[in-house]
């Protein structure tokens, strides 16, 4: 049977995944540190020159971290996949390895590629099951468009928008007149996806502010959970007005209405006009210069 979530349900965010991109030597790997109890896959073999190193695994093969359990992971609350990059790189060279006809010259066939998405996109989820926040670092590339530079994430293939997919959020980090910015909203020059409606995020020193990447992942889940909330609110408020339009049946009643409408949530005025509008019609009223009165 289809199991449908209703509107006014809260579908409670727990997990996300989040990609965080940028020019090299931006610090993107530290700031993957400071996400709540982190443990980094380095595939990039670069944690070393993370000014806030903690726990890493060195990745030198796709082998490595396939099959990672819950048991390997019970001590930490995030992953930090760095880069994302490398690690598609590591997974096309375990396409191949298995099966040689998945490749061509080292690269991958159409086949080949469909099997990369498909386990790559399996593999995060996985790690979500088990309870885990997801933060995929990545570089970015430049492309010339007209007289602007465009920033993609610096990703081979088709892959590029299966991380866009898979991405809850996703950030660019970059430099504004010497202070380093993480920017969730997308721009005709740049990715983005900003589901919380974060701003643009000054990154303070990380000595002194050791876990911003834990508070900005906790900033975004609670607005996402408080549109639920929010769309709880708006429904029960619906269903109070309605439950006042379903008990009015005189001119007074509609009218008082009417007067009570004009204060509430823009959000749920329309609904709400539109009921009361319905039912006093349905009574054979018609609504004149603001109110309602009987017929002629």
């Amino acid at each position: 049977m289809l199991k449908i979530i209703k509107e006014s349900e809260p579908i409670k965010v727990e997990q996300l995944v989040m990609v965080l991109y940028g020019a090299p030597g931006l610090g993107k790997s530290t700031l993957g540190f400071s996400a709540d109890s982190p443990i980094l896959l380095d595939f990039d073999k670069g944690a070393y020159r993370a000014s806030n190193r903690k726990d890493s695994v060195p990745v030198s093969s796709w082998g490595d971290v396939a099959s990672i359990t819950a048991e390997d992971l019970k001590d930490y609350n995030s992953v930090v996949v760095d880069t994302a990059g490398r690690a598609l790189d590591f997974l096309t060279t375990d396409i191949i390895k298995e099966n040689p006809k998945m490749g061509y010259s080292g690269s991958l066939t159409l086949q080949g590629y469909g099997a990369l998405k498909g386990l790559f996109v399996s593999w995060l989820k996985s790690l979500k099951v088990i309870g885990k926040d997801v933060i995929l670092i990545a570089h970015s590339s430049e492309d010339k468009k007209g007289d602007d530079l465009i920033e993609r994430l610096d990703v081979q293939g088709g892959s590029k928008g299966e991380i866009y997919k898979s991405a809850d959020a996703m950030g660019r980090l970059y430099i504004d007149k010497g202070q380093r910015v993480l920017s969730f909203s997308p721009t005709d020059t740049a990715f983005g996806k900003n589901p919380g409606n974060i701003e643009p995020i000054k990154i303070p020193d990380i000595s002194t502010n050791p876990d911003i990447l834990s508070v900005i992942i906790h900033d975004i889940k609670t607005k996402l959970n408080t549109l639920t909330e929010e769309q709880q609110k708006r429904q029960s408020e619906i269903a109070d007005w309605i439950a006042k339009i379903d008990e009015s049946d005189t001119l007074g009643h509609f009218n008082k209405l009417v007067s009570g409408s004009e204060s509430i949530n823009k959000n749920i005025s329309q609904i709400v006009k539109g009921a009361i509008h319905k039912a006093a019609t349905d009574k054979g009223f018609i609504f004149n210069k603001g109110k309602y009165e009987v017929k002629a």
